[in-house]
């Protein structure tokens, strides 16, 4: 598998590999780009952000307050286009806890009815 380690600015390309069982990660420039590529080969994550409907017409941007499993996402992105959000919403308010059952809580990141 051949990525972009986002961990610096430098951007590495690693490529991953299995050999003997173990995840082999070259391409990396230090330490960070090495536990990048294990965990984006074992167990992809990412912090998802998307908009969500107000019972009011709007809408208010959110994210997840950590990173979800990938195949997690799509559960994720339809939970969130059936929630309406009720009333007025500051900036950090949590929206909902763990949503579609990975750990992780829906949070605001801007101000809605305020």
């Amino acid at each position: 598998m051949d990525t972009t380690c986002i961990m610096c600015p430098m951007g590495c390309a690693l490529t991953v590999t299995e050999q003997d069982g173990k995840v082999v990660v070259t391409g990396n420039t230090c330490p960070r780009g090495e536990k990048y590529g294990v965990a984006e080969y074992s167990h992809p994550e990412r912090v998802v952000t998307t908009l969500l409907k107000t019972t009011r017409g709007g809408v208010v941007s959110v994210k997840t307050d950590r990173p979800i499993p990938k195949d997690k996402i799509g559960d994720f992105l339809a939970w969130a286009a059936a929630f309406r959000v009720e009333g007025v919403v500051v900036t950090g308010d949590v929206i909902a806890e763990d949503p579609v059952s990975c750990g992780a809580r829906v949070v605001a990141t801007a101000d809605y009815g305020v």
